[in-house]
């Protein structure tokens, strides 16, 4: 066997070996985490006694999805902005929020946490600083040392998740795990999707639950199926106890009743499969509640061109019976600062 040939061989071996060790490491440190987890208890919460109460759900896209990005998993070529524009999305929405806080639940999705394609930035602490009517949670969905796509620039350390903010004082806050993972190895480097419940005691006895939930995205519809019938579960097991229930979400499902070309012909999907809620996943006298009128969700495989980009409606909210639907209404940001929109619900409470 000739020199050439001898380390062309070795090259190969080591290569081999080398990523199976890198795989190894990262399925030994896989975040893998329990069906539930208790966040925080109280001894002392607030009975909630007002008739109406605020909510507000919104993607933030971790401050680096503004109008200008496309991202190379939805078909597009960049990974991160640069860090002075993602400092001027997160300053934009705290600033948003800080002129709401008088909103009594808002959930946010994708907030990041010392993830390299924010430049590190602790995203919760620096919104939980501002927002100081309100107590804050956060709970990881994305947790992975080290993204390696795409291969020419890694996406690197990823550590991001739900957020739940609140004027009141829960009683229990709570994770729950979804079912459904992606083969291995995918799933080493995939999001472990989950949702937040925050529960608040009612004069009655009974809870007021708020759930922030981000159902999964980049799948063929098998791991979304397995994750609402998991929370329809829940719902349904939830309310029979007597408790009423309020959920905000990304669902990256449209609502019952909105298709996928509510707004624009949809387009060919590689990574995403884009399905409407079926009308008899719950009870008809739950309620959902979206605005019509205006998208909450852009697509991500070019920068945003208002009338030409792709846009839907993924982000809304389920009230249970209990509850009373006031007012929904989306903010229209032309997608500046995020490749969502956030929607604000007023929603009514009964006294039984």
């Amino acid at each position: 066997m000739s020199r050439i040939l001898k380390f062309a061989t070795y090259f190969v071996l080591s290569l081999i070996i080398l990523f199976g060790l890198f795989l190894l490491v990262f399925t030994i440190t896989d975040y893998q985490p329990a069906e539930r987890i208790i966040l925080y208890e109280s001894d002392h919460p607030d009975t909630l006694r007002a008739n109406h109460y605020l909510a507000l759900s919104w993607n933030i896209g971790y401050a680096g999805l503004d109008q200008n990005m496309d991202f190379f998993y939805d078909g597009g070529t960049q990974v991160r902005t640069y860090r002075e524009k993602t400092e001027e999305n997160l300053r934009f929405i705290e600033n948003f929020l800080v002129t709401r806080d008088s909103v009594d639940f808002i959930f946010l999705q994708e907030v990041d946490i010392n993830s390299r394609r924010t430049y590190r930035f602790n995203e919760f602490d620096s919104i939980d600083n501002v927002l100081g009517q309100h107590k804050g949670w956060f709970t990881p969905n994305y947790k992975v040392g080290f993204v390696p796509l795409p291969i020419t620039q890694p996406m690197g350390k990823v550590n991001s998740g739900l957020a739940l903010f609140s004027r009141y004082e829960p009683s229990l806050v709570e994770r729950y795990d979804y079912p459904g993972k992606y083969s291995w190895p995918t799933r080493i480097f995939m999001l472990d999707r989950c949702f937040l419940v925050a529960h608040f005691p009612l004069s009655s006895g009974k809870e007021l639950l708020v759930i922030n939930s981000h159902n999964s995205a980049f799948d063929d519809g098998t791991l979304k199926k397995q994750e609402m019938k998991y929370l329809r579960e829940y719902l349904l097991e939830q309310h029979q106890a007597g408790h009423k229930i309020m959920v905000g979400a990304d669902w990256n499902q449209n609502p019952p009743g909105i298709s996928a070309s509510h707004f624009l012909s949809p387009p060919e999907f590689d990574k995403f499969t884009l399905s409407s809620i079926s009308p008899d996943f719950l009870p008809d006298n739950w309620i959902w509640c979206y605005d019509p009128r205006i998208p909450t969700n852009r697509d991500l495989r070019q920068p945003y061109r208002e009338g030409e980009t792709y846009t839907t409606i993924i982000d809304f909210f389920l009230l249970s019976p209990g509850l009373s639907l006031l007012n929904v209404e989306a903010t229209d940001m032309k997608f500046r600062h995020s490749d969502h929109q956030p929607v604000l619900l007023s929603f009514g409470l009964s006294k039984n």
